[in-house]
């Protein structure tokens, strides 16, 4: 699905209806959250919005009514998270109420580098870190593309899978990723350890960031493809073939 189309139909998810879900998610670990002011301003305010400015509303009234203190507050709402997704689901499943829980690190734990890299690192085993990881990448690359090199390396696909998507050059919906598109061995370090994988989900995150450069530098992306092409193995061919479905060569 495209996400423009999928921004209309999955807006009715994230209005009144996921305060009153993260309220009493909220309320049962920190008991003096104000739930019931949370879902009115919800109520008031989500009406005719779409699902990118129901999440804006939604982190900014969380923010709102959280305590000011970031870890204190980050705390909170990782502790809600609850078991981890075992299936290869992205952000509009059964986790699909997560999603403000990421857009809250994205807008306020830039700061805080460590307390907010777990908290991705979590995040993203339910729903997604793929938003939110992107600040870090532009404000602490050195140190979050070696947090990233590290997940692509994980037993967990999620982090895998993580590792790939989130330095994506031309993630739907984010803005363009400008620091590795003349200088990719950051990302091709990741992309390499990952050729292989055999998680579906890993492959399809890996094989749209090599697509992504053969829009954004196509040069090094055919140099990385030529270097694999060759492979026989099942998984990087079915990435290969993938990544290129698009282009007509």
């Amino acid at each position: 699905m495209e996400p423009q189309k999928e921004d209309k139909s999955i807006s009715r998810w994230y209005g009144a209806n996921l305060a009153q879900l993260l309220g009493e998610k909220i309320v049962a670990v920190y008991p003096q959250f104000d739930s019931k002011k949370y879902i009115k301003i919800i109520s008031a305010k989500c009406e005719g919005m779409s699902y990118t400015l129901r999440i804006n509303l939604h982190t900014q009234t969380l923010h709102q009514l959280l305590p000011s203190d970031y870890p204190q507050a980050i705390k909170i709402l990782t502790s809600i998270l609850g078991e981890e997704n075992e299936y290869e689901t992205g952000m509009f499943t059964n986790f699909y109420w997560v999603g403000p829980i990421g857009k809250y690190v994205e807008d306020y734990g830039l700061d805080y580098f460590e307390i907010s890299i777990k908290a991705i690192e979590e995040i993203t085993k339910r729903n997604t870190g793929e938003m939110a990881i992107r600040p870090f990448i532009r404000k602490y690359p050195e140190k979050t593309m070696k947090v990233m090199l590290n997940w692509s390396l994980s037993k967990n696909f999620h982090l895998r899978r993580l590792a790939a998507e989130g330095c994506r050059a031309k993630l739907p919906w984010a803005t363009k990723l400008e620091n590795f598109i003349f200088e990719p061995e950051p990302v091709f370090k990741i992309l390499d350890n990952l050729i292989e994988d055999e998680i579906k989900f890993v492959q399809k995150s890996v094989a749209n960031n090599i697509a992504d450069y053969l829009k954004v530098n196509p040069k090094v992306g055919f140099e990385f493809i030529e270097k694999h092409k060759g492979s026989t193995n099942k998984n990087t061919q079915w990435i290969l073939k993938h990544a290129v479905r698009k282009f007509n060569f």
